[in-house]
């Protein structure tokens, strides 16, 4: 079953000599619980492509299903409401609430949506994110791979259908770099998570069950990783 499907997507910034078309007739899709890797350099389309799949940018053409859903039909609200239920982000700034707390911070999408945390699985993820010992820390008390962490477990939380990585390692060193992959790993087998990982960091997508490049707009699926 695809959790993702990305028909035909172009993204075309300006028009007349000015165009500039980010990305050109994309198409890919992804399965549950796989964990896909999405790399090219600087300029690429990469935050082109994350941005339009969050339902923060509408294409110029082309449609992007989640679940099945029409994501690019839905009106405002709908779509807001879809994005906060279904899609978990992570971003290289970790965008934490700096007044929250850890335990706070994580749980936080889930009070926007006047929903209940589940206490068990809110220790579960403390347990997995090694952060019960800092669930009542402040982030200036965190350190960089601390704060990534926590805004991991915000992304986990509302158990969404897809979570969206753009450069989550970007801020860290090698060490808690690859404790973050190792992490997002986890998630995608532990919890079935689907995950679309944004690096221009080789050796990060090396990790990934699949990498697909995109170079001046257009998309290469570069398969599967070797066992």
């Amino acid at each position: 079953m695809n959790i993702l499907e990305v028909a035909a997507i172009s993204k075309t910034y300006g028009a007349g000599e000015a165009a500039v078309d980010a990305l050109k007739n994309v198409s890919f899709s992804v399965p549950k619980g796989e964990f896909v890797a999405v790399v090219g350099e600087s300029g690429s389309g990469k935050s082109t492509l994350f941005n339009l799949i969050g339902a923060l940018d509408t294409p110029t053409s082309g449609q992007i299903r989640i679940d099945g859903k029409d994501i690019l039909s839905l009106s405002d609200e709908p779509q807001t409401i879809f994005r906060r239920r279904n899609i978990g982000f992570i971003f290289q700034a970790y965008n934490l609430i700096p007044e929250l707390d850890v335990e706070q911070n994580i749980i936080f999408p889930l009070l926007l949506d006047y929903r209940k945390p589940d206490p068990t699985y809110v220790e579960e993820l403390l347990e997995v994110l090694s952060l019960k010992e800092r669930r009542h820390h402040l982030p200036w008390q965190l350190s960089g791979g601390q704060q990534q962490r926590a805004a991991i477990g915000r992304a986990l939380i509302t158990r969404p259908m897809l979570i969206l990585a753009d450069e989550p390692t970007g801020n860290l060193d090698t060490k808690n770099s690859n404790d973050v992959i190792a992490l997002l790993r986890t998630a995608a087998q532990r919890y079935q998570q689907t995950i679309l990982l944004i690096t221009h960091n080789q050796n990060i997508a090396a990790s990934a069950d699949r990498v697909l490049r995109i170079s001046d707009g257009v998309l290469t699926d570069l398969g599967a990783r070797k066992s």
